[in-house]
């Protein structure tokens, strides 16, 4: 099953009492019925009609929510503010403002775009740390959106265990869009040269040029450390993708981190391996590309366990 579908299956079992594979049986039945005319999605949203099962006005677990979902209710525990943005727009300036949010199950990016929201975070009245209440929110792809007729309030509930790590899903290379946090297991197909950029040395963030000194943005002007990436593009069979791999999972593809030049990239052709990472708009080549963060062996033993499921 695709992750959304798995995941709405999930849904409509917890709240209809039956197990996954009789809402899968219901779920083939309406599509027979309609000569396979519907996504398996589609389907099961129409069998979750039937039951009289509702997602609107119910709270749901972070890991449970799904692209285009409307009226989303939610609780959970700020664990990370992003500075508050202004732009323009149609000659007004407007704000916007990023924020992490987490429960038991997962964390999302929660976007506020409405004055009267931000202010909590402007006034500090909101801060990391503190328990939220989300209505009427809206799912646009991996983010929740809050509106003007969204609500945004602190809560009195405690979150003791949030889940503070990225949460990397097994997806397939057609099924991923922009910002998916993935682990897709893949072969490399292409290799490009390694590149070489420059960092600060203290908080490693990329660094540009002014007149003849490196400067940080952060740090000021540095002495610059030399890192390497390298390009390559994966297929899965379902799709190819462009990625990117850093200087610190070399190590994880067999090369020497001390002397990136010297790696041989015709090595890394044909290797199938596990690779997490998230997916992001290249600006360069408008195309999507999926920026490793982590990369791993197969495991045979796994591999073979998750078969047999």
């Amino acid at each position: 099953m695709d992750g959304n579908y798995e995941k709405l299956v999930s849904i409509i079992s917890k709240s209809s009492g039956l197990t996954k594979d009789d809402i899968e049986k219901k779920v083939n039945a309406k599509r027979e019925k309609i000569s396979g005319l519907i996504s398996k999605e589609g389907a099961a949203q129409v069998v979750a009609a039937e039951m009289g099962i509702s997602f609107d006005n119910e709270k749901i677990k972070i890991e449970d929510l799904l692209p285009g979902m409307k009226k989303v209710n939610i609780v959970g525990k700020v664990i990370n503010i992003f500075p508050v943005r202004t732009f323009s727009k149609n000659g007004q300036e407007s704000k916007v403002v990023n924020l992490i949010v987490a429960d038991e199950t997962s964390n999302v990016r929660v976007v506020l775009w409405d004055t009267n929201h931000i202010g909590f975070i402007e006034r500090n009245e909101i801060t990391t740390e503190n328990v939220v209440e989300i209505l009427n929110a809206t799912m646009r792809e991996n983010e929740l959106h809050i509106g003007s007729f969204s609500e945004f309030k602190p809560s009195d509930k405690i979150i003791e265990n949030p889940r503070t790590e990225k949460i990397m899903r097994e997806k397939n290379l057609s099924e991923l869009k922009i910002s998916d946090n993935a682990k897709i297991r893949a072969f490399v197909v292409q290799a490009f040269e390694p590149r070489a950029f420059s960092v600060c040395p203290t908080c490693k963030k990329k660094l540009y040029l002014e007149g003849a000194d490196f400067v940080c943005e952060k740090c000021g002007k540095v002495s610059p450390e030399k890192r390497f990436l390298i390009n390559v593009v994966l297929d899965d069979g379902t799709a190819t993708i462009r990625a990117v791999v850093f200087h610190d999972n070399f190590k994880s593809l067999g090369f020497n981190t001390e002397n990136p030049e010297s790696m041989q990239k015709e090595n890394l052709l044909g290797k199938e391996m596990i690779f997490s990472g998230t997916a992001k708009m290249n600006k360069f080549f408008n195309n999507m590309e999926f920026s490793i963060n982590e990369i791993n062996e197969i495991q045979l033993d796994e591999l073979v366990n998750s078969l047999g499921r």
